[in-house]
Formats: structure tokens, C-alpha cells, sequence
């Protein structure tokens, strides 16, 4: 009864007269801890783990499949969200990585969850407890459940060494002293390192097949080309090749033979408009189960018969949602499966394969899924831009809204260079729709996903030709009679970020204010202060924001920083930054905070000392996007909820920087591979 009362408190009485039919739904509902999260099956299908709330952090717990979720028990007691887990093959172990405050120092831990505590939860191992160290998992062993290969950059913090570690114990055994760039290491079904990638200072990067000590080159890609393994052929004698380079715009899939260098061409996007996109493979019988294209949508070409009659039974019962096998038994005869999209609040399933029984398991949401008649449906769309090339989006109008002369929200994705925004629940767009805001989301140039030459195109065009690819999307829906032109905002994280300042500096007659999370406004202090394991990548950070060794690049790089355009910043603007962020450092929030406080101009500064690239912990989400709400209420004239919990209203007023005291102080710069530093 009191949950009742908690959903109804949730919606009533928030109602404003603008949307008579549409309630503003509480932010929490959006942004506050999901009830349940992640579920994942136990190797032999006996458990289900999953991620819940402990002490107010989303944790670890664990239950027998047939005990009720209020049953389980809590394995971890981590104070920062944790971003996932695995178990080991045989079950003995889950591990996590974790950082400290989104430093991005990467830590790998392992639980045993079997393991009972009399207070509190089991004791968690740091298996790699090093300062200033990002470990990455390499691979998972099968053959040996009690085996992991992980890269260290503990000897040189450019570059990662080949470990093997062993779970149980801790042991760390160097396999593979790192002197000579290597970017990737690839291992067979046999878990027999086969291929190591290296890339040198030009970002060409180079496969080497290794035959004892020895390694071959056997094919190379320039910075503007990509290539990755994805798996093995069943006798190992061959690998799954995803390669775009030459004359190849769409990525497509190989078969090529390591010794022979020969290539087969196994298959490319039927409709010809996007890169291959995933690769699915049986474990056991080590064939292909399917392989997958993402446009506007996400498509599936099933090779086996099992598994599409499967995924087609789990459609048909349940029409106008996407499915997921999101976890399975060792078997696959057992799955948790995901029930999604735009629109709904996500379910998990547990689903027989072999009865087809299908058992409801859990709402991460459950008061969202009490009102999600009231979430808006996100379309693709395509507009075109200054050049003419043909620019890929979504558009989400507010559900209960007449879709004309609306004020709008241009949400920009982040990195640029391969991320991309897709078809799906968001919770940020479904709570701007919910307060009021058409929201769109464009694929810009530089996007992954849809060719070489797209994705390329966004070279030496931050602030350019990349900033068009949004202008025109605003002028597309100016034009369709959509955006009421003087009620338009834009916002974003990341890169997203950046073109958030670069919008009011650049185009300072087109937006009303901006939102600018965690963005660049400084491209020289940017890629000064990169973290050291991006050293491999630094050929294509100059390829994407220019030389600044060069005259040329300087010039570029001083055009595309809004820093030096600051004086041209006439509309509000709020920022938003982790002061743990390796990313894009601190400085570059407080170096714009500076030159507009200097220059007279209205901005607002949200600083959170226990957050990196990205908003983790809810009580800081929930006051960034409460602030986030009012502030877009004042530029452009939203809806936004005005009470907040008390700990939420506290969190802000921590966050909320006097920007009269910011100063700022410049970074280390970083030099290169042996990654020494000057002031």
C-alpha cells in the first residue's frame, strides 16, 4: 500500500495547466536508483545475480533462481555505482572492475557468491590493487575458470603489459612485456594468443600473427581506415575479420586465413546503408547464431534455426517491443531476456528454451511502468545539411503536445568519432519530453555506424562542417513548423558538450542557451592533458581536431576552441563537470567559466568532487537534471518540478560553484610514450 502511495505521490498534483493531460512525472522516476537491474544467470542456471541498492548505491546481490527477490543477499557494498559484473565460467566467482570517484583507474575484484556474511556482505578482493592503474580485461578463460588475461599500464602508463591472473590467488605472471605499441591482443577458442595489434605514430595500426616468439605483419590499416577481430572459425585456422579499408565505405565481414593472408567475404549490409554490425557465435558449437545491421533500427539475419525460432516465438508474444537474450546458461538452454523500448519502461524474463516457459522476473522501474502511457515515441528522421549530405536523427515530440511550435531541445551524443545515438528508452529524453521539450538527437558527421566517408568527414570540421550538421537539423525543424525558433536550446555531454559551447559561440543568434556537460572548450588543453593510455590514439586526435605542432593545426584548433570565440557567448549557459573527469579535465570547465565571468556574461557552474566524465551517483544526477530543468524552464519556458528531496536540494548547493572563486590552474602536459611531464 505505501508503494501505491508512492507512484500516486509521484504524479498528482504536479500537473501544470500547460499539459492538462500529460502529469510531470517526479524526476526520480528518470534518474533515481532502478529497484532492480543487470540480472544475469548463473553459468549452470541455478542463480540469478543482479545489481540493486545497497546503502543507497547500486551493488551486487544474488538469489536461487525459484527464491522470491526479496530472498537474495547482497555480495558487495561499493560507495560508487558499479558499471557491471561477470561470473566466472565455473560459476566460483563474480568480478567487477571499479574506479576510484570516476577517475577511470580501473581495478578488477572478485566476490565469491556463495559467500555469506554475518553483517554487511562477503569480503571483495582487489585482484590488481595498484595506484594509478587502468587494468583491462583481455580474456575470459573457459578452459581454466580460474584464468584471466589482463593488460596492466603499471610499467609504462602508455601502454599496457600481457598478464595472466589467477583468480583464486591473485597471482599476476607477465606474458607479454609491451616495448613496441601493442594496442590489442587476441586470443582463440583455444585461448592461444594468436594476433597482437599494434599502432604506430601515425595510427597505422598492424596485425601480427605470432607463431612462437615470432610475429608476421599480415594486415594493416591506415588512421582513417578500421579493422577488429571478431572471432574464430570452429578449427581456429581462420578469423572473423570486420574491416572497411580501400575502397570499402560500409564495413563488411571476412573470413581470413592468418598464414595465407587470404580473404573470403562473408557478408555486408543486405540494404547496403550501414556497417556490419555484430557478430553472435555459439560457444559450443563455435558457428554463427547471427549477425546484425543498426540503421534507424536495430536488424538481426539469424543463421540458426534454434535461435531465430526462439527470438521469433518471444516477438510474437510480445508485439511492438524489441527482445534481448540479455544472460544464458553454458547450455543456452535457460536465458534472462530484455523487453524494450522507446516508449516503455524495460521488463526481464526468464525464459525455457526448451519449454518455452516464460516467467516475469523484474521492472528496474516499476512506477515508471505504472505511467508510461504518458512517454513519447522516438522517430528517425533525416534532414539535409549545408553541403547536402544527408544527416540521420531522432525526434521525440511530447506525447499529449500538438508537435507544432514546440520549444525544442537539441541533445548532442559524445565522442565523436564512432559513438552514435540509437532507437531506444532514454531516460534524459523521455524527461525533457515529459517537461514540455520536442527533443532531437542528430547523427552527425564524424557518427559511427554509417560508412568510412561519414564517419571521416567530420575531420577538421569541429566547429564547422560538424556544428552545420546540427544548425540544419534546428533549421529543418524551424522549417516543418516544429521548433518555435526563439525556444531552442542545446545540450549534450562529451563531445556533445563541446558542440554545446560551440553553438552559442558560433551560432549565437540560433540558440536561446545551452547545456554544456563535461564539454572541451580548449581543443589545445584538450589534447594536452589526455590520459597517457591514449598515446596510440594521438595520431587520430590530430586528424580529428588538427596538428598542433603544425601552424596550420594551431589555426584550426584556436577557430574550433570556443574559448577564443567567448566574446560571441551572448545567451545563458550552464556547465556541468566532474572534477575527477580524466577525460576532459576540470580546467576546461573553469577556463570558460573564467572568460565569460571576465567578460560579464551569465553562466551558471555545477562542479561534483566525486564524479569523472559523466554523472554516476543518482543524488548527483538528480540534482544536475534538477537544475538542468529550472534552467531550461527559464530560457525556454518548460515545465520543470520544483521540490526536491532534501538530500537532493543539499547535493546541489554543494555542486553549485560561486563562480566568482573559480580559478584556474593549467594541467601537465602530456609528451608521448614515455609519458614524462612539463609544467
Amino acid at each position: 500500500m505505501k508503494k501505491i502511495f508512492y507512484v500516486l505521490a509521484l504524479i498528482v498534483g504536479l500537473v501544470t495547466t500547460k499539459a492538462q493531460e500529460v502529469p510531470l512525472l517526479d524526476r526520480e522516476l528518470f534518474y533515481g536508483n532502478p529497484e532492480i537491474s543487470g540480472g544475469q544467470l548463473s553459468p549452470d542456471g541455478k542463480w540469478i545475480s543482479f545489481m540493486k541498492q545497497y546503502e543507497g548505491i547500486m551493488n551486487i546481490w544474488v538469489k536461487k533462481v525459484d527464491e522470491p527477490f526479496d530472498k537474495a543477499r547482497p555480495l558487495t557494498n561499493s560507495k560508487r555505482p558499479l558499471a557491471g559484473y561477470f561470473w566466472s565460467e565455473n560459476g566460483k566467482y563474480i568480478l567487477y572492475v571499479k574506479d576510484n570517484n570516476g577517475n577511470e583507474n580501473m581495478n578488477i575484484f572478485a566476490v565469491d557468491p556463495m559467500a555469506k556474511a554475518d553483517k554487511g556482505v562477503p569480503e571483495s578482493r582487489n585482484l590488481t590493487p595498484l595506484n594509478d592503474v587502468t587494468a583491462q580485461i583481455q580474456m575470459v578463460s573457459r578452459k581454466d575458470p580460474d584464468l584471466l588475461m589482463i593488460g596492466l599500464n603499471n610499467r609504462d602508463k602508455a601502454w599496457h603489459d600481457l598478464y595472466s591472473l589467477k583468480i583464486s590467488t591473485g597471482e599476476l605472471k607477465k606474458i607479454y612485456e609491451n616495448k613496441d605499441r601493442v594496442t590489442g591482443y587476441d586470443f582463440d577458442w583455444d585461448e592461444k594468443l594468436r594476433v597482437l595489434s599494434k599502432t604506430d605514430e601515425k595510427g597505422t595500426t598492424q596485425f601480427m600473427y605470432k607463431n612462437g616468439d615470432q610475429l608476421t605483419p599480415i594486415y594493416e590499416t591506415l588512421v582513417t581506415e578500421s579493422a577488429y577481430i571478431a572471432n574464430w572459425n570452429e578449427d581456429n585456422s581462420k578469423f572473423y575479420l570486420v574491416t572497411d579499408k580501400g575502397d570499402l565505405d560500409k564495413s563488411a565481414l571476412y573470413l581470413m586465413d592468418p598464414k595465407t593472408k587470404q580473404m573470403t567475404k562473408i557478408e555486408s549490409d543486405p540494404k547496403g546503408k550501414v556497417d556490419f554490425g555484430g557478430l553472435s557465435m555459439d560457444r559450443n558449437t563455435r558457428k554463427i547464431i547471427s549477425t546484425s545491421y543498426t540503421g534507424d533500427k536495430t536488424e538481426n539475419y539469424w543463421k540458426d534455426k534454434t535461435w531465430e525460432a526462439n527470438y521469433k516465438f518471444l516477438q510474437s508474444k510480445f508485439p511492438g517491443r524489441e527482445v534481448d537474450f540479455a544472460s544464458s546458461t553454458k547450455d543456452y538452454s535457460k536465458f534472462l531476456i530484455a523487453v524494450w523500448g522507446d516508449k516503455y519502461a524495460s521488463e526481464s524474463y526468464f525464459f525455457d528454451a526448451k519449454t518455452k516457459e516464460l516467467i516475469f522476473q523484474y521492472t528496474p522501474r516499476p512506477a515508471l511502468k505504472k505511467v508510461e502511457q504518458y512517454l513519447a515515441p522516438m522517430t528517425p528522421i533525416t534532414y539535409k545539411s549545408s553541403d547536402g549530405l544527408e544527416i540521420p536523427a531522432y525526434l521525440t515530440v511530447p506525447a499529449g503536445s500538438s508537435g507544432k511550435n514546440l520549444p525544442v531541445v537539441v541533445l548532442v551524443h559524445g565522442g565523436p568519432k564512432g559513438p552514435r545515438d540509437y532507437w531506444g528508452y532514454s531516460s534524459t529524453v523521455q524527461f525533457l519530453a515529459n517537461r514540455g521539450y520536442a527533443v532531437l538527437q542528430p547523427n552527425f558527421r564524424a557518427s559511427g555506424g554509417y560508412g568510412k566517408k561519414f564517419k571521416n568527414d567530420g575531420d577538421l570540421q569541429w566547429g564547422k562542417l560538424m556544428q552545420d550538421d546540427i544548425t540544419w537539423g534546428v533549421k529543418y525543424l524551424i522549417d516543418k513548423g516544429i521548433a518555435d525558433k526563439n525556444k531552442v536550446v542545446i545540450m549534450g555531454g562529451s563531445y556533445g558538450g563541446y558542440a554545446t559551447l560551440a553553438g552559442l559561440a558560433f551560432t549565437p543568434d540560433l540558440y536561446a542557451g545551452g547545456v554544456d556537460i563535461v564539454g572541451p572548450s580548449n581543443l589545445f588543453t584538450l589534447l594536452d592533458s589526455v590520459p597517457a593510455y591514449w598515446e596510440a590514439a594521438r595520431a587520430s586526435l590530430y586528424g580529428m581536431v588538427g596538428d598542433p605542432n603544425t601552424e596550420e593545426g594551431k589555426k584550426r584548433m584556436k577557430e574550433a576552441s570556443p574559448l577564443f570565440s567567448v566574446d560571441k557567448i551572448v545567451k545563458p549557459l550552464l556547465i556541468i563537470q566532474g572534477a575527477n573527469d580524466p577525460r576532459v579535465k576540470q580546467a576546461e570547465a573553469d577556463q570558460i567559466v573564467i572568460a565569460l565571468r571576465e567578460k560579464g556574461k551569465k553562466v551558471n557552474y555545477i562542479l561534483a568532487d566525486d564524479e569523472g566524465h559523466g554523472f554516476r551517483k543518482p543524488v548527483n544526477n538528480m540534482a544536475m537534471y534538477a537544475e538542468t530543468e529550472k534552467f531550461l524552464a527559464e530560457v525556454i519556458g518548460g515545465r520543470y518540478q520544483k521540490d526536491m528531496p532534501e538530500a537532493v536540494a543539499k547535493r546541489l548547493k554543494e555542486m553549485t560553484v560561486d563562480i566568482t572563486k573559480v580559478t584556474y590552474t593549467p594541467t601537465e602536459k602530456t609528451t608521448g610514450a614515455a609519458q614524462k611531464t612539463t609544467k
